[in-house]
């Protein structure tokens, strides 16, 4: 199937991160887009002022009479977060219609372009979308597919005009990147993750070099030694190394901290580039901006330009964003959702603001995570000096016995440690001695996150008064 051949094309939940950004793709090639989803969100209203349809109600009806009909040019993409008893997926599958993960058509799509996949258990949003952001800065006409908000393009996608080249974060859930056949991947690490689906790390990282097992033939691996280590690599595969703190075939020098911005010198193919400059806080984003000039390197992009692009990089939506920032109060949001991404988001806020006190709102995502990494999950939360724990957030599992935001809290040890309910969470705030608050988690915590930017500025001018 040629996707540029497609008219119409239906989305059962579209108001995904993953999903929206496949539906402005078709909407860019002036197909007929509509979709279903479960909840108006700040994201489907954007999506439905560009002109995409899209209703809230499992409504057969609402689908477009030509998907119905079955007719040729037409294709239905779903995701596997969509109920198995929605009425319109029972009567699509009903009727014999080839229903798309939203993975296989990104892999339809990329059959079109010079593929560069990013995958890995944390960073790929954030690297993917600095590389999106320094090829389109270096001219490179590209499309860019991102598992987040970018803050420079304001969107989750890239598009650019006669596009050659295609960035997709390749996303290891349900083994979706597997769909891929990148020309250039690059994983940022292989830490076990998404075990209701893999069981254990071993099968993880078995899927892992089945990935790197469909990279093009002599195509290029770029990863850090350690995942390298742990994979199975084909003879004719290009393979380099990069890092922000290690030895490297692509690796740093001379980290410096300026006005809360690192500095580095980058070695890349035995020349180095001074004074580069990462404007997000935290180790591991110079290892992602590193990451992503191992690519620009591999293009042959010229590095002062490269350079020039890392220093305008503003950062992704939900990925250590900061919202209020006084001298006496800040708050900061991240996506952080796995106990290495809490202890990452967690240090970062420690060594920005070392005298003050780091109070953080989690919100556990899935149960089964939370069950796979509790002990873990405890010791990431207790570097913080105050907690707030909310409930665990189910997304598309049901509540598993003796899996509990409680059961968690006890094994936190901190002594300033508390449970509150999202209706009271506001209420809880308000009466707190906050100095440094990160708001944490992949469920809907990020709904109260313009309440409580409203809140904090509105409780700091009455004090200012």
């Amino acid at each position: 199937m040629n996707v540029k051949d497609l008219h119409t094309v239906y989305f059962l939940g579209v108001g995904g991160i993953g999903m929206s950004a496949i539906a402005r793709y078709f909407n860019s090639l002036e197909c007929k887009v509509v979709g279903y989803d479960k909840t108006k969100t700040v994201l489907t209203e954007k999506l439905e002022s560009e002109g995409i349809e899209i209703h809230y109600n499992e409504d057969v009806d609402q689908i477009p009479n030509s998907i119905r009909n079955k007719e040729a040019g037409t294709l239905v993409i779903y995701t596997p977060a969509i109920p198995k008893d929605n009425k319109e997926f029972i009567y699509l599958s009903e009727q014999g219609l080839k229903l798309w993960k939203r993975s296989e058509v990104l892999g339809l799509i990329s059959e079109n372009y010079f593929t560069i996949a990013v995958a890995g258990t944390h960073g790929k949003t954030t690297t993917s979308s600095i590389v999106a952001h320094v090829l389109n800065e270096c001219d490179v006409n590209c499309i860019a597919f991102l598992g987040g908000i970018s803050l420079n393009f304001n969107s989750n996608l890239l598009l650019s005009e006669n596009p050659t080249t295609l960035v997709v974060e390749a996303d290891e859930f349900d083994r979706s990147f597997l769909t891929l056949s990148p020309d250039i991947a690059l994983i940022t690490s292989i830490d076990a993750d998404h075990l209701d689906i893999y069981g254990d790390k071993d099968s993880m990282k078995n899927a892992y070099s089945e990935f790197v097992g469909k990279i093009k033939e002599c195509g290029e691996l770029i990863s850090k030694q350690e995942c390298i280590e742990e994979l199975t690599i084909r003879g004719d595969i290009k393979v380099s190394s990069y890092s922000g703190t290690e030895n490297a075939d692509v690796g740093v020098d001379n980290v410096s901290i300026k006005d809360g911005s690192y500095y580095v010198d980058v070695n890349a193919g035995g020349k180095a580039v001074n004074e580069v400059k990462v404007g997000l806080p935290g180790i591991h984003n110079v290892e992602n901006a590193v990451g992503a000039f191992a690519i620009a390197d591999k293009l042959e992009l010229d590095h002062q330009k490269i350079k020039t692009a890392l220093g305008t990089y503003k950062g992704v939506y939900r990925r250590f964003e900061t919202h209020v920032k006084t001298s006496d109060l800040v708050y900061i949001d991240d996506y952080a959702h796995h106990p290495s991404e809490l202890e990452v988001c967690i240090k970062s806020a420690k060594e920005l603001y070392p005298n003050k006190k780091i109070t953080g709102i989690f919100q556990p995502h899935l149960f089964t995570r939370t069950r796979d990494f509790i002990d873990e999950f405890a010791e990431s939360l207790s570097l913080l000096d105050e907690l707030i724990l909310l409930d665990i957030y189910p997304a598309r599992e049901l509540p598993i016995e003796g899996v509990t935001s409680e059961v968690l809290l006890d094994k936190v040890s901190i002594v300033n440690k508390r449970i509150v309910s999202k209706d009271n969470l506001l209420e809880d705030l308000f009466h707190s001695d906050l100095e440094v608050l990160l708001t944490l988690g992949a469920g809907d915590i990020d709904v109260f996150v313009p309440q409580i930017k409203a809140q904090l500025n509105s409780t700091f001018e009455q004090v200012d008064e």
